[in-house]
């Protein structure tokens, strides 16, 4: 074996279904080796990880990059964003490239990749079709050919994002035989709109009611009708951001009738409910879906745990307070969307991982692997193996801090885990073999952020 450029030694190498005391040989960037501890040659860098877990760098299916809607553009770029989520033990982060009024689909996508040189990490693309056109078709067929196989559509916001049953139907059935997928974030826009009516003729709109003008049943109303599409189709299909158990459990049934459906849960959701609205700072707390009772998060947490959810995203929007606050008197004009791309990690190790309540395999497959393996970056990412990019994280499971805008990286003045504590860190971070998180401080001389182009998803598709 020639000299590795690298030799991390000594640690528990977790992946989604093994851990495994080992050193990891690193050349080019790429893993070469696992041995036996203490077995691997001398490398031309050494790093001793002993009692330590070594992780796959985590793979954040959702993560908005200066992100625009209605008047308000979130605060970070590349380079702050994938700062934030090196430090928070994140090394790829899918982002959207969803076009501005009459921008074409391809022109979006492009917008957005060409800020992925600026990253501290590597980046994929989920494209957003809106309305479907005559050259919509050729556009999605020359974003496969360049990497970007997953397209998002919303079911909600009228006159933004929103794409009818059509355009998302006739999107299914145009990506299927590309090997490609719909994510779809489901709000039935129609119960929405009444619900904000209602609260809107009582008096106050504000952002302390913002959980009352999204409830749950338009959640699951709008899933039931993507499932049928998608059963229709004959494609697969990806829920962003689930948060009732109700939704879940439909996607789950579908599964179990061997249609090829995945949901996916964000830590805000897991985490924090909607007692949030009667706080200090209602606005801070203004996402969609909005927080939930405590009653559905503890069911949607049960979901979780027993495997029914495919992956935990962070759907990162980094607004801030001011951003925020222009708009806390009508939650219809309020920029949704919470900071979470560096505390996903850490948040969710914590309150499953160190908690008892999840293997730290389990982890690693909903934070790491299956992400990687739903937006088509497996196994370059996603894994620690011979062949995969040498994005490691190093953790240390006893490591505690206290969560706080102060020491956090992310371009906002608020996190919404103030004063939380967390036990369980990453301590080191490598992106393709370069450290840029030594000892929890930053330490990348430069970006070498890389665009990654996905592969087909032809094991999803299915048959015919």
């Amino acid at each position: 074996m020639r000299r590795p450029d690298l030799v991390v030694r000594s640690g528990e190498v977790v992946n989604a279904d093994s851990i495994v005391r080992a050193d990891i040989c690193v050349s080019q960037g790429r893993v070469t080796a696992l041995t036996e501890p203490d077995h691997a040659p001398s490398g031309t860098t050494e790093l001793d990880a002993s009692g330590m877990l070594v992780l796959p760098g985590g793979v954040d299916p959702h993560c908005h990059v200066g992100f625009t809607s209605g008047e308000f553009t979130t605060l970070d770029d590349y380079p702050a964003a994938t700062r934030a989520a090196v430090h928070g033990g994140t090394t790829t982060i899918v982002d959207f490239g969803i076009p501005t009024r009459g921008e074409r689909v391809l022109d979006a996508v492009h917008r957005q990749r060409a800020q992925a040189a600026q990253g501290f990490c590597d980046s994929a693309l989920h494209a957003c079709v809106v309305d479907w056109d005559e050259t919509t078709g050729a556009q999605l067929d020359q974003l496969v050919s360049e990497g970007v196989v997953t397209v998002k559509q919303f079911t909600t916001y009228r006159e933004e994002t929103m794409a009818n049953e059509e355009t998302i139907l006739r999107t299914m059935q145009h990506l299927r035989p590309l090997g490609g997928m719909v994510y779809v974030h489901c709000e039935a826009n129609t119960i929405v709109e009444d619900a904000q009516g209602q609260v809107a003729r009582s008096g106050d709109i504000s952002a302390g009611h913002h959980h009352e003008t999204r409830p749950e049943l338009a959640e699951s109303a709008a899933v039931a009708a993507v499932l049928a599409l998608a059963e229709h189709a004959g494609a697969p299909v990806y829920f962003v951001h689930q948060s009732t158990p109700e939704a879940v459990a439909l996607v789950e049934h579908a599964r179990s009738e061997g249609r090829r459906t995945f949901g996916e849960a964000v830590v805000h959701h897991l985490t924090l409910d909607e007692s949030e609205y009667t706080a200090e700072h209602p606005e801070r707390f203004v996402c969609c879906p909005p927080l939930r009772t405590p009653h559905t998060v503890q069911r949607l947490r049960d979901k979780l745990l027993t495997g029914a959810i495919a992956t935990i995203g962070s759907d990162h929007c980094c607004y801030d307070t001011e951003q925020k606050v222009l708009a806390q008197h009508d939650v219809r004009s309020m920029p949704n969307g919470l900071p979470g791309v560096e505390t996903r990690l850490p948040v969710a190790f914590s309150e499953f991982v160190s908690s008892g309540l999840m293997p730290v395999t389990q982890f690693v497959d909903l934070t790491a692997t299956t992400p990687a393996r739903l937006n088509g970056l497996y196994p370059r990412k996603g894994l620690i193996a011979p062949g995969a990019d040498a994005d490691l994280a190093i953790w240390d499971p006893q490591a505690t801090t206290t969560l706080s805008t102060g020491t956090l990286h992310m371009a906002t003045d608020y996190t919404p885990y103030e004063g939380r504590e967390v036990r369980g860190l990453p301590i080191t971070v490598m992106v393709r073999g370069e450290t840029v998180v030594r000892d929890r401080e930053f330490v990348a001389e430069s970006a070498h952020g890389r665009f990654v182009p996905a592969t087909p998803l032809w094991d999803l598709v299915g048959p015919g």
